[in-house]
């Protein structure tokens, strides 16, 4: 073969080469994402060796097999029995919906308990379920709805729910992030009954505490009344002293105007005219008549002296 023939040649040789090199990275590698997790088995046997994400070399299949699961967290409604009637402690029918964050955390675990990921949730669907009306059926009607949000137990309802699962799912391979309560609602059969039955409750509620402060209103009338009787007796004992020291105090003022009658006349007149003359006032009173004839001219020169010590 020539030289020019040879040469004629090499674009066939190259591309052949490259479709092989293809095939044999094709065959003998695998690549495993960030996102994901993968299992190796070798003849069905899973190999212990947990691939990094990456390119990583392996037999051809049958020989060697590949299964990538995502390891993000994934979230779950249920695919049966999404909402439906769970009965409370009490006996009272709801309508409840939850929902499950899940990661996969141990792909080898996981491929042997489950598979895939369609067989994962539909044995989560049955364990939700199971969880969910145990937890529901541990509480009665008023910790779920409840005008008072110190009485709801949702919180506590949840937490139960998500233990559970992450019991029975901690052998295959899964970890339950969260739980969730989605939907809560009432059938509408037993919905009207329900609401007459929380009315009624309301207000006895209501009546107990009108009564209560009916009771605490007459137990503040009757102090403030025993009070305000405690006072005026205080205020009608203490007046009875003062007027007492008054009265003392004015029998040795009328041991005086006794000897001195026209003395106590004069000043008499005197205190009834600074009543009378209090105010701006006019008057036209002739001075022959008391108490008007102190004003008399020498009316002062009249005015009996003071007795004498």
């Amino acid at each position: 073969m020539s030289q020019g023939n040879r040469l004629k040649h090499w674009p066939t040789i190259l591309l052949a080469v490259v479709v092989a090199v293809i095939m044999f990275a094709v065959i003998f590698t695998y690549q495993v994402n960030e996102t994901e997790s993968a299992v190796i088995t070798t003849f069905g046997r899973i190999e212990d060796v947990v691939p990094e994400p990456g390119l990583h070399w392996r037999w051809p299949y049958p020989i060697q097999d590949i299964y990538r699961f995502d390891k993000r967290a994934r979230c779950f409604n249920g695919n049966e029995g999404q909402v439906e009637e769970t009965l409370t402690a009490d006996g009272q029918n709801v309508l409840v919906g939850v929902f499950a964050v899940y990661e996969i955390t141990d792909a080898a675990s996981f491929y042997k308990g489950l598979v895939t990921i369609e067989n994962a949730e539909k044995e989560l669907n049955v364990w939700m379920r199971g969880a969910k009306n145990a937890a529901f059926g541990r509480y009665k009607f008023d910790e779920l709805i409840n005008a008072d949000k110190d009485q709801m137990k949702l919180s506590e309802i949840q937490d139960e729910i998500c233990e559970a699962l992450r019991k029975q799912t901690a052998s295959y391979g899964i970890t339950v992030k969260t739980v969730g309560i989605n939907l809560l609602n009432l059938p509408p059969t037993i919905t009207e009954n329900v609401f007459a039955r929380m009315i009624s409750e309301r207000k006895i509620v209501a009546e107990k505490f009108l009564a209560e402060g009916k009771k605490i209103a007459e137990s503040i009338r009757v102090k403030a009344d025993s009070d305000a009787q405690r006072l005026i007796a205080e205020a009608n004992a203490r007046a009875k002293e003062i007027q007492s020291q008054g009265d003392a105090e004015a029998a040795t003022y009328y041991g005086v105007f006794t000897k001195n009658p026209e003395l106590a006349m004069f000043l008499r007149k005197l205190d009834a005219l600074q009543k009378i003359m209090r105010t701006k006032t006019t008057l036209i009173m002739t001075t022959e008549q008391a108490p008007f004839d102190v004003m008399r001219t020498g009316a002062q020169q009249a005015a009996p002296a003071a007795p004498q010590k």
